[in-house]
């Protein structure tokens, strides 16, 4: 199989991650191309990564022919417009989470898409991290009977670019930035049933002179099945990343903490370069992780996509995931506005952004 080209659309944290992991599966996959509006970030991005092309506007990476697929890690504002672009130009497009900020821009970006014959590809790489495709594994096998509970919470300091604090660029808070992750995952662990309501509270605990977005979440999922799914959210955890899951069955249960067992418990006076993400400090006890991006299934990811482009699988996050949890995004944060349980579908037009539907609760009642 050649390798496929990829062309990345940012230069942050998320955009090292991906041009990181992808150098960790070599024989699939090559990032050829950067490209990043602010003034010589797509330069030093590409000599940091040894990247042979750099861009200051990513219309013109789009012209490159040496680029065959786009990975998306711009602010969500611009999502569907990135993508749609990338779809008219012949590329494939591996889209960040959330996959954008309105279902009429889900819907876009899934049309386009299907219209120029590329894929859209959902980046949710808890669908890959080993941890949790182990008890995955063991639960389609049976191993803890019918599936009744389950939990993923994400919690850490805050995000790494300002535009998240921003809900204008952003769309929401925390629910919308880790949220999520744990609504794909409950999802996509229970055999992607039908949502059947949808409850959240949420608040902004900390960080009220930063942003108007929620900084603590708590959202429960009812599913068709009878199943439930709790996703626990926060920008207020210091110390660094914590990404857990627990699994209930009528047989058994799991649990798993994404970082934690690949940890090495280290204390030092002094400090050194980097424990995990979102730690602050490195001095006294800290737990610096080894193979951080396996552990989140970063390189995992990328290497299904390559090969999803390859025809060699077939996709198992794509733009319809990517819908199914913006669906779910809106009638959480419709909840917490109302106070009340979401009957599903719920899909309001006109709606410029999720957390308007919290903030501004009359125009959630208005859908219902």
């Amino acid at each position: 199989m050649s390798k496929v080209r990829i062309g990345i659309v940012g230069s942050r944290f998320q955009a090292d991650c991906i041009a990181a992991s992808v150098k960790a599966m070599p024989e699939d996959a090559e990032v050829v191309a950067v490209a990043s509006p602010t003034p010589g970030n797509a330069e030093a991005f590409a000599k940091r990564h040894g990247i042979p092309a750099y861009y200051s506007d990513y219309r013109e990476m789009l012209r490159d022919r040496g680029v065959e697929m786009i990975s998306v890690s711009a602010p969500n504002r611009l999502h569907a417009r990135i993508t749609i672009d990338a779809a008219n130009a012949g590329k494939h497009v591996v889209c960040e989470k959330p996959l954008c900020v309105t279902l009429e821009e889900a819907d876009a970006m899934i049309d386009a898409c299907a219209r120029a014959g590329v894929l859209l590809l959902y980046a949710e790489e808890l669908f890959f991290a080993p941890k949790y495709v182990k008890a995955k594994q063991m639960a389609d096998e049976g191993a803890f009977g019918r599936i009744h509970l389950v939990k993923q919470s994400e919690k850490h300091s805050g995000p790494h670019s300002e535009w998240f604090w921003d809900v204008e660029q952003s769309g929401g808070g925390a629910l919308m930035d880790l949220g999520c992750h744990g609504i794909a995952f409950c999802w996509w662990f229970l055999g992607k049933p039908n949502v059947k309501s949808v409850y959240a509270q949420l608040s902004t605990q900390v960080h009220a002179g930063r942003t108007v977005g929620d900084d603590e979440a708590i959202t429960v999922i009812e599913f068709a099945n009878g199943a439930v799914g709790v996703v626990e959210n926060s920008w207020n955890r210091p110390g660094g990343m914590d990404d857990a899951i627990e699994v209930f069955g009528s047989k058994g249960q799991t649990y798993a903490d994404m970082l934690m067992g690949n940890a090495l418990p280290t204390y030092s006076e002094v400090g050194f370069d980097y424990a995990v993400e979102k730690a602050s400090s490195t001095r006294g006890w800290t737990y610096p992780v080894f193979e951080e991006h396996w552990n989140y299934g970063f390189p995992q990811e990328m290497r299904h996509f390559a090969r999803c482009v390859r025809g060699k699988e077939t996709p198992i996050s794509d733009g319809e995931t990517g819908r199914v949890v913006q669906q779910v995004l809106y009638a959480a944060y419709a909840a917490a506005g109302l106070g009340r349980k979401i009957s599903m579908p719920f899909a309001p037009k006109g709606i410029s952004k999720p957390i308007d539907l919290w903030k501004k609760p009359e125009l959630a009642h208005a859908t219902l």
